[in-house]
């Protein structure tokens, strides 16, 4: 029996240790994503063509790793973790993991036109994400997730990084980073349109 109970603690003490630097992979990666989106934002309103440029070119790919990274990372913390997502939670589930597939299939026929759809389903993600962080600062009026009986409450938090950054406000930025990098797609493609005429 003791043996049992020094064989679970140190399955307990690893699979800790497993959540907690995911969580800082993720918070690093949360960070590094806002100054991305950021030098993205600023480039656009000084038309900094060379960044934009840049953007443009790995758009497709640089969209799907966020994609890819979001939906594994949502994946770790509801199966491995053992977070239950709420129902904004679900919502924003279902605006990114079909981005993984839609990103994916774009970038193997290196399909720019994908870029309004990819727009389109993030800055959903976006209104959602952000309503939902508001929620947990105890700002945004309150739904009930959990009135519909299998949901956890929206405004509960697993993870608070650096102060600020919980898992709303790491899907608000993988939405945000995805429209920016399709916005410099979008306007990359319209930049050479224009310069062809």
């Amino acid at each position: 029996l003791k043996k049992q109970a020094v064989s679970s603690l140190n399955k307990y003490n690893k699979s800790m240790e497993l959540i907690s630097t995911v969580n800082q992979i993720l918070l690093i990666l949360t960070v590094a994503g806002q100054i991305i989106a950021a030098v993205l934002i600023v480039s656009f309103l000084i038309k900094q063509r060379t960044i934009l440029n840049f953007f443009a070119k790995y758009a497709l790919v640089f969209s799907f790793i966020v994609a890819l990274v979001a939906t594994v990372g949502s994946l770790f913390y509801s199966e491995v973790a053992g977070y239950e997502p709420c129902k904004l939670c679900w919502f924003q589930r279902i605006l990114m993991y079909p981005q993984v597939i839609i990103l994916a299939m774009a970038l193997l026929k290196k399909d720019n036109k994908v870029a309004s759809y990819s727009i389109a389903l993030s800055f959903l993600g976006v209104l959602i994400s952000g309503y939902h962080y508001l929620l947990q600062l105890g700002v945004g009026p309150s739904i009930s997730c959990s009135s519909i009986g299998y949901s956890i409450n929206c405004a509960q938090k697993f993870v608070m990084g650096f102060g600020y950054i919980t898992i709303p406000m790491m899907a608000f930025t993988a939405f945000l980073l995805i429209i920016g990098f399709m916005f410099a797609l979008k306007s990359n493609n319209y930049f050479n349109y224009e310069n062809e005429k």
